[in-house]
């Protein structure tokens, strides 16, 4: 109580002989400030304090007329609040503190939480004022404390040790009220700008430099919690608007994906991802972007880590169109590329790999690349044609997930390689037909049982369309003594749609 009286005796000495409304401000704020700092114990006594503060005076002793002097109270405090819930710093190399480290930061968000909510609910009105006086001073300050409001929300916002409940709602109050005072319509527009306006006033720009100097090679692992306040601000722009700060994102989204931990390589390839399909092609390719990207990413295809390999390979298979031009069925022979090299390398991993997680996918990815590649597949159908075999005979139960994408695999380079199809029609029929016997007899459900024989069916009758007929024609001789009742109808049926 004796630190609210002295609070509120140097508040009320606007009306002094030697002292203006700015002045008072000022000095109330930096002495705040400086017993802050200095004395621990009394830093929760002072939050509230200045809760009740901020709460408790007129727009016009709050926000009085602009100066440096008033900027830098306000900054400073706000810095030093901010830096009181901060997370402890990490110095081991793995980057990651114990859960109990974080035991002490939720009440402290919250308590900072709920001091600058006020803060921003006291701009927010200033803005609205009709004193231009007050409403040019909180559009200024807001504009001074915008990006550290948001990364202080941001870094509270998310589910993570180092949050509760009451401080992940508090974070999400405090952004949403930093998106009202600054009268934008959504985040987006807070971070970007409004589309209307001719120049970039969006808070993306000073974000982001708030967030560099902790986002370089020797320290971004001392804060755990910058890595995801850049991928979180990061995935909350696409196109047009972050074309203008690839030079800013670019760089920080490598580094994190060129890490030894698995989950920093994830979130990297995320926003390097998130990168390539808002980004357009041009602005990648300029300076050599997209070859390092492309490096970097080739590098991460020996790993044998499903979660990585996860999200590699469509980003991959994004880049990849970045980096060579799509293919003209009517035009020229296409010559080997980046397409082929990857692809190659994909169809060893799958030939030699045993991991079922992993299995299930290479299978669901290698659809993705043979869209892309087109008839450029009909290099690689030697090596493709014994992954679809291979992956054929093995189950992954109990939802068959790398199976029922072989066989989709097999029915998109049927259809896209036909005319080289008859000449492998002897093995892939027979694997086929081999697939059909083992599931007639596996304990599957019946509706997975069905849909696997539904796609192998498509593939006989498109290998019979790709040999004229002749396929067929061979299993016409197919009878019960030979396969089960379930078996010879599947046959059956597809000599009735082919009218045999």
């Amino acid at each position: 109580m004796e630190l609210a009286h002295t609070l509120k005796d140097l508040s009320l000495a606007e009306g002094s002989e030697n002292s203006s409304g700015a002045n008072s401000v000022i000095r109330v704020l930096s002495q705040t400030r400086q017993r802050f700092v200095a004395e621990e114990s009394v830093k929760p006594s002072l939050l509230k304090t200045t809760l009740e503060l901020l709460q408790g005076r007129e727009l016009r002793w709050l926000f009085p007329e602009w100066s440096s002097d008033f900027r830098a109270a306000y900054v400073e405090l706000v810095g030093c609040f901010t830096e009181y819930a901060a997370l402890p710093v990490c110095d081991s190399d793995s980057g990651v503190l114990p859960a109990s480290s974080y035991e002490q930061i939720p009440p402290k968000a919250e308590a900072v939480g709920s001091v600058l909510l006020a803060l921003t609910a006291q701009l927010g009105e200033a803005v609205r004022s009709s004193d231009s006086a007050v409403s040019g001073t909180g559009r200024a300050l807001l504009r001074a404390l915008g990006p550290t409001l948001c990364v202080f929300s941001i870094t509270h916002l998310q589910l993570h040790p180092w949050t509760s409940e009451v401080s992940r709602t508090c974070a999400l109050k405090l952004l949403n009220s930093t998106v009202r005072a600054t009268g934008s319509g959504s985040l987006l527009e807070l971070l970007c700008g409004k589309e209307t306006d001719g120049d970039q006033t969006g808070m993306l720009g000073p974000i982001l430099d708030t967030l560099q100097p902790e986002l370089t090679k020797d320290i971004w692992k001392r804060n755990q919690a910058v890595k995801h306040v850049f991928s979180w601000v990061l995935v909350q722009v696409r196109r047009p608007w972050l074309a203008d700060y690839l030079e800013k994102v670019f760089p920080p989204s490598l580094l994190i994906s060129d890490d030894y931990r698995t989950d920093n390589k994830i979130l990297g390839v995320h926003c390097l991802h998130h990168i390539v399909l808002n980004v357009p092609a041009a602005d990648l390719r300029q300076f050599n972007r997209a070859q390092v990207l492309y490096h970097a990413l080739f590098n991460h295809l020996y790993t044998s880590d499903a979660p990585l390999i996860q999200v590699v390979l469509p980003c991959m298979v994004d880049l990849l169109s970045v980096l060579e031009k799509p293919h003209v069925q009517s035009g020229p022979p296409r010559k080997p590329n980046h397409f082929d090299d990857v692809f190659r390398l994909i169809l060893t991993h799958m030939e030699m790999e045993h991991k079922l997680a992993l299995r299930r996918i290479y299978a669901s990815s290698l659809l993705l690349f043979i869209e892309k590649m087109g008839i450029g597949i009909a290099r690689h159908l030697k090596r493709l044609e014994r992954v679809i075999v291979g992956y054929l005979e093995v189950s992954d139960g109990p939802e068959e997930k790398a199976r029922l994408s072989t066989l989709e695999v097999l029915e998109r380079t049927i259809k896209t390689a036909w005319p080289r199809m008859e000449c492998r029609m002897d093995v892939l029929s027979k694997s086929l037909l081999r697939f059909l016997v083992d599931i007639s007899s596996e304990p599957l459900a019946p509706e997975l049982r069905e849909e696997l024989m539904t796609r192998a069916s498509r593939c006989l009758l498109l290998l019979d369309h790709c040999s004229q007929g002749k396929l067929l024609v061979l299993l016409k001789d197919v009878d019960s003594s030979c396969v089960s009742d379930s078996v010879l109808k599947c046959i059956q049926n597809l000599g009735a749609a082919q009218g045999v």
